[in-house]
């Protein structure tokens, strides 16, 4: 499935910036997130599965996308949540509200709990209490989901110098860098502090044609500015692309910037890849709101 490109035009730069729509793929399997499951998804039918289990946080969107995937595909789903506490908050948490209401069965554990649930005791104690069940990773991010996002990039995507993209568990940018050619060099943006994503894409990535730009991740994972929500609310005005704030947001902020510093060649092509995510908004500006701080502008 190709992704519509859209250019993002500059003022005073030679370089060309485009981006590409991954959020238009589907209305609630969006973006990377279409990419991940589509494999597991099949691969789970193959194995006669009936039920997925994953993990998530209280505003993931795997935990959207896996439960609506579910729902369309015939698949019981089991969310994994981090943090008891939500059990009493779902009516006030949109994404949680969205998957009970695709049908997901929401299991809430202690943030300790949650730190152990890759190993083999956590696992065989969900399989004790779910039964048989196709286990898919937090972020989805495994060997068949790179698989997936390797068809991120197309024959059309060879005119690009750069290609940009946010990361999260690694699994996205893996897959385009497997896909990508060798003069064509690939920035990711970690959402996260710290450098251990570059083992995480290692054991993925079969190429080395990348780089970890680790400069704009706003204090960590979930953590915004006043500056990137008006920047984000400047960018959709200009352009009419909505931009999450955990990962796109700060992506396309940290191009702009190197662009506006000089760091690309003269006449080079980037493109932007836009990995959706934008059902984060709503619980976003809740958390804006409570803080009296400005909310960022929602899509059409």
């Amino acid at each position: 499935m190709k992704s519509k490109i859209q250019n993002i035009p500059l003022i005073n730069s030679s370089v060309e910036l485009f981006i590409k729509r991954e959020d238009l793929i589907h209305p609630f399997v969006s973006g990377n997130k279409f990419r991940k499951l589509k494999y597991n998804l099949l691969q789970a039918k193959a194995e006669n599965h009936t039920t997925l289990v994953t993990f998530g946080g209280a505003f993931s969107n795997h935990i959207a996308a896996t439960a609506f995937a579910g729902k369309e595909n015939n698949f019981k789903t089991i969310g994994i949540i981090r943090g008891e506490e939500l059990l009493t908050k779902i009516n006030e948490n949109p994404t949680l509200q969205f998957a009970k209401q695709c049908g997901m069965q929401l299991e809430f554990v202690t943030r300790e709990e949650y730190r152990n649930k890759e190993s083999l005791e956590f696992i065989e104690n969900l399989k004790q209490k779910f039964g048989n069940f196709y286990l898919i990773p937090e972020g989805g991010t495994n060997q068949l989901a790179v698989k997936g996002c390797e068809e991120t990039l197309n024959e059309d995507d060879f005119i690009f110098d750069y290609i940009c993209v946010c990361v999260g568990t690694g699994g996205t940018i893996s897959g385009i860098i497997n896909n990508s050619f060798s003069y064509q060099k690939i920035l990711g943006f970690p959402a996260l502090k710290g450098d251990f994503l570059q083992k995480d894409i290692c054991k993925f990535a079969t190429n080395n044609n990348w780089e970890l730009i680790t400069d704009y991740h706003f204090g960590g994972y979930g953590k915004v500015s006043n500056e990137l929500i008006q920047f984000m609310n400047q960018f959709y005005a200009e352009t009419k692309i909505s931009l999450d704030p955990i990962y796109t947001g700060k992506l396309v902020f940290g191009v702009i910037d190197l662009i506006n510093k000089n760091y690309f060649p003269d006449d080079s092509k980037i493109l932007l890849v836009h990995t959706g995510g934008l059902q984060g908004i709503e619980g976003m500006n809740m958390k804006l709101k409570n803080k009296n701080l400005p909310t960022i502008q929602t899509y059409d």
